[in-house]
């Protein structure tokens, strides 16, 4: 039996939007700040993942969370 090695492909989510995987020199954290000088709000963004489903890793940039200003 033969042993076949499947390269994983690499996307990138956020708000409903696919982002083209720069390489995989890049981290998923360096791809996030590559994006964020398109997207600042990516600045504040965590990257939730891989989620593997077949030869694709899925990577989600997620905003945290958080009201303006506060009301006491």
């Amino acid at each position: 039996m033969a042993i076949t090695v499947a390269t994983l492909v690499r996307e990138f989510l956020y708000n409903g939007m696919h982002f083209v995987d720069p390489g995989p020199a890049f981290s998923p954290d360096q791809v996030r700040d590559l994006y964020a000088a398109q997207y600042p709000e990516l600045t504040t963004a965590t990257v939730d993942g891989p989620e593997v489903a077949g030869e694709v890793a899925s990577y989600k940039f997620v905003r945290a969370a958080g009201a303006k200003g506060s009301h006491a």
